[in-house]
């Protein structure tokens, strides 16, 4: 398993011993007893108690195994798009990103622009394109941002 934690490992550990106590179960009831309707039903609903808290302990685990076992993590960073305004700092360009938000008060639609500093280790990117970018770590006072792709070159 990717992730040996004791919860998962504890998990693990019930979901077969509840196994282990519904294949048991399933055992005493094919053994051959006298045939009396009170102990068919018995035999039936102590099987489908054991079905049913194995099902249970089958999703407590799953619960708490992560949702991918390959060992990737779910990336919690923000993307944004927007224009290059400027990019005459080396590996450092300058991007204006288009926000639309509603008023609070009046409810009107209203344009917000943030410049971001984004970093661009061999800039490619120019004047008038359109970027996508991501958050990162601080590269700089300003730069917290990294170019991920040029989506459409400027005309």
């Amino acid at each position: 398993m990717a992730d040996e934690t004791p919860e998962n490992e504890a998990g693990v550990a019930a979901a077969e011993d509840a196994a282990q106590a519904l294949d048991a179960v399933e055992a005493e009831a094919a053994v051959e007893l006298p045939a009396t309707d009170e102990s068919d039903a018995q035999a039936k609903t102590a099987a489908a108690d054991a079905e049913k808290a194995l099902e249970a302990v089958e999703a407590q685990a799953a619960r708490e195994l992560p949702a991918e076992e390959d060992g990737a993590r779910d990336n919690r960073r923000k993307v944004r798009e927007g224009i290059v305004v400027s990019d005459a700092m080396s590996a450092t360009v300058v991007v204006a990103v288009v926000e639309r938000v509603r008023h609070p008060k009046y409810g009107k639609t209203v344009q917000r622009t943030k410049k971001l500093y984004v970093h661009d280790a061999d800039d490619s990117a120019k004047v008038g394109d359109r970027v996508r970018v991501q958050e990162t770590r601080p590269l700089s006072k300003l730069k917290r941002w990294r170019l991920t792709e040029v989506v459409e070159r400027a005309r």
